[in-house]
């Protein structure tokens, strides 16, 4: 049966890796915020970035529901990084049919910093994909913003091993 994955967890800590992953498993689609924002602006959207990626995501989950509703699982590689997020997208799925498995991915704080240095390393030398530098700004946003979630939102809770990997 198709499904509704979506992936939460901060910048940098491997969303995208742990959702390529899955959609071996799952034979499934992915739908990123980040993908469609490199593609439609090379991450140049600046102050108006979080405007951008709050329409691109109400675009993205209409048609992650056409997509669940044709058979096909999707993916939600976005981050649902406060608990208002989490429990919005349950809602839309269940307002729409749509069975909604929420994936924590759990990093602790060193592997987290030694992924952002990585990624803006590859976003640097132009081997970063649809990846955007993490600043000190971004990092102290994300910080502020991102809301642990508790156990029981999450379906899947991941604690990754392994280092920040390029899409």
């Amino acid at each position: 049966m198709a499904k509704l994955l979506c992936i939460c967890g901060k910048i940098g800590c491997g969303k995208t890796y742990y959702a390529n992953r899955l959609k071996e498993q799952e034979h499934a689609v992915i739908l990123s915020t980040d993908e469609v924002t490199y593609d439609l602006t090379n991450n140049q959207q600046g102050d108006g970035y979080d405007e951008f990626a709050i329409r691109v995501n109400l675009y993205l989950r209409k048609k992650a529901v056409e997509i669940v509703n044709a058979g096909c699982t999707v993916i939600l590689d976005w981050g649902f990084w406060t608990k208002e997020n989490r429990k919005e997208i349950k809602r839309y799925g269940e307002n729409n049919g749509v069975l909604v498995e929420m994936h924590y991915i759990d990093i602790d704080d060193k592997t987290w910093y030694e992924n952002i240095e990585k990624r803006n390393n590859e976003v640097i030398s132009g081997n970063g994909g649809s990846s955007f530098y993490v600043n000190e700004g971004l990092l102290n946003k994300v910080s502020s913003l991102f809301e642990i979630p508790e156990k029981e939102e999450i379906d899947i809770w991941y604690k990754p091993c392994l280092l920040y990997t390029s899409p």
